[in-house]
């Protein structure tokens, strides 16, 4: 498999977690308003990707596959929420924001979370390189 091309930010990715502990503490600790989005998000990646990797740096979560690198990272903020899909620009169907090969969707509820675009980007972020 081929691997991702290098990111041009001098930020190095996270490392693993053991677990998914760490990305539980992230949710416990967003805005409450967002807490059932970012639920229902992390619920949709764990429906689509198989046996993820975990890691939480910089105050973001970020999910990942061995074989393609971090592949989605969730941020949070006040009244919002990105769902950002590090080989977005190589999608059918990209987000509608971002640039570079990274691309993203800003949720605010639940029902945005249900939007079907929502799940072709995390089955194709699952199929191509992210970050590594």
């Amino acid at each position: 498999m081929p691997k991702a091309p290098k990111s041009p930010s001098s930020r190095k990715p996270p490392e693993p977690a053991d677990g998914r502990a760490p990305i539980d503490d992230w949710m416990r600790r967003v805005m409450p308003d967002l807490q059932p989005v970012i639920r229902r998000v992390d619920d949709l990646i764990h429906e689509v990707v198989p046996e993820p990797l975990y890691a939480v740096k910089w105050r973001r979560a970020f999910y990942g596959l061995p074989a393609l690198g971090w592949i989605i990272e969730l941020a949070a903020y006040d009244v919002s929420m990105n769902v950002v899909f590090h080989g977005g620009a190589d999608f059918a169907d990209p987000p509608p924001l971002g640039e570079g090969r990274s691309r993203y969707v800003k949720l605010t509820s639940v029902e945005d979370a249900e939007d079907p675009a929502v799940r072709r980007w995390i089955e194709q972020a699952a199929t191509v390189p992210g970050w590594t």
